[in-house]
């Protein structure tokens, strides 16, 4: 006979995640329809008040924060009937231009359903899904849930972190980003360090199309470049080489590293950021590895199984692995620069 008190616990988690997976949609009409960003700063408001202020129906509005409420998303008032999105939530759900944002994992998640049966065939076959087979949301997508990572992190800590790496920026040098996709780390980069220049490189030739047109928006298209090309197959020469959050998607990354060795100039330097992850899968089973190992299986994975050598690291790979990966590239040289909670940072050189 089952334990009941196992059970029931269990069951708790299990009402727990299917009222977040309804609730996930709902996260996205508010975004969509502009609730939580009608509700920054207003205070409590009631439903009436903000259906009028978005042009939504109150009628909806009413269910919808009463779910936001439940899910602790949203502060209800039950003396007054309004409800107040905090101070805090909003910087994760009404500011675009927040560190913290975290509206593009909602929108990351939509795609793991659109791209269902694909995984599902993957996993009877074995096959890997390439990183252009997957639904064209998924490319926005990516760019806004990392986006806010690199905004608060990359020019403030990382780049800092790394041995005379700032320096050399700020005199002007040359750096690729690889595997930039719609080159949001490009840009952050690029805005940081106006006597450098950079070339962002993917494979994807929609993606390179979208990134440079965010280069021109920027005003950056004399400096930032966005070129279609592997991680094996670049060209150029670079003071600098970064890879954020891809070598482990890529189906042959000793190959790929073993060139980012070529490419780099004399004293040159590889940032390496790749997801935070511990040696042992005993120590990633926490809420932020079960979020990246879903991520895994259902992208990362499949995007090396999809390409030569298919290695399949996976994106809890862990640094001993990292190391040994690089080592076997012909890298002498990895210290761990700095990390956050979703990131590792390594300086890589030969």
């Amino acid at each position: 006979m089952p334990d009941e008190e196992k059970l029931n616990a269990f069951l708790g988690t299990v009402v727990g995640d299917l009222g977040a997976t309804g609730s996930a949609v709902l996260v996205r009409i508010g975004d969509k329809l502009g609730l939580y960003r009608a509700m920054a700063g207003a205070g409590p408001v009631s439903s009436t008040e903000l259906a009028t202020r978005t042009g939504t129906a109150e009628r909806y509005v009413r269910e919808w924060l009463a779910n936001q409420a439940a899910g602790g998303y949203l502060t209800y008032h039950p003396d007054t009937g309004c409800y107040e999105l905090p101070e805090e939530q909003a910087m994760c759900l009404a500011d675009e231009n927040s560190p913290v944002l975290m509206l593009g994992g909602f929108d990351f998640a939509a795609t793991f359903f659109a791209d269902e049966d694909k995984v599902l065939d993957a996993f009877r076959t074995g096959a890997g899904i390439g990183w252009h087979e997957h639904d064209s949301a998924l490319f926005p997508a990516c760019e806004r849930f990392f986006r806010p990572l690199y905004n608060g992190n990359l020019v403030e800590s990382w780049i800092p972190a790394l041995e005379g790496v700032a320096d050399r920026l700020a005199a002007g040098a040359t750096v690729a980003d690889v595997g930039c996709g719609h080159g949001a780390s490009t840009l952050v980069m690029a805005r940081a360090f106006p006597n450098s220049t950079f070339v962002g490189f993917d494979y994807h030739e929609a993606t390179i199309a979208a990134a440079r047109d965010a280069a021109a928006q920027a005003g950056l298209g004399d400096r930032v470049w966005f070129e279609v090309a592997t991680a094996k197959e670049f060209g150029g020469s670079y003071d600098l080489v970064c890879c954020f959050d891809c070598l482990h998607d890529m189906g042959d990354p000793v190959g790929a590293a073993a060139h980012v060795r070529e490419v780099l100039k004399p004293g040159g330097t590889w940032m390496l950021v790749e997801p935070m992850a511990a040696d042992r899968t005993e120590d990633n089973l926490n809420p932020i590895g079960r979020l990246f190992y879903a991520g895994s299986t259902v992208l990362c994975t499949p995007s090396s199984l999809a390409q030569e050598v298919g290695l399949g690291l996976g994106n809890q790979v862990g640094e001993t692995r990292l190391r040994k990966l690089l080592a076997e590239a012909g890298f002498g040289h990895v210290r761990r620069a700095t990390e956050t909670p979703f990131n590792l940072i390594l300086e890589v050189r030969p």
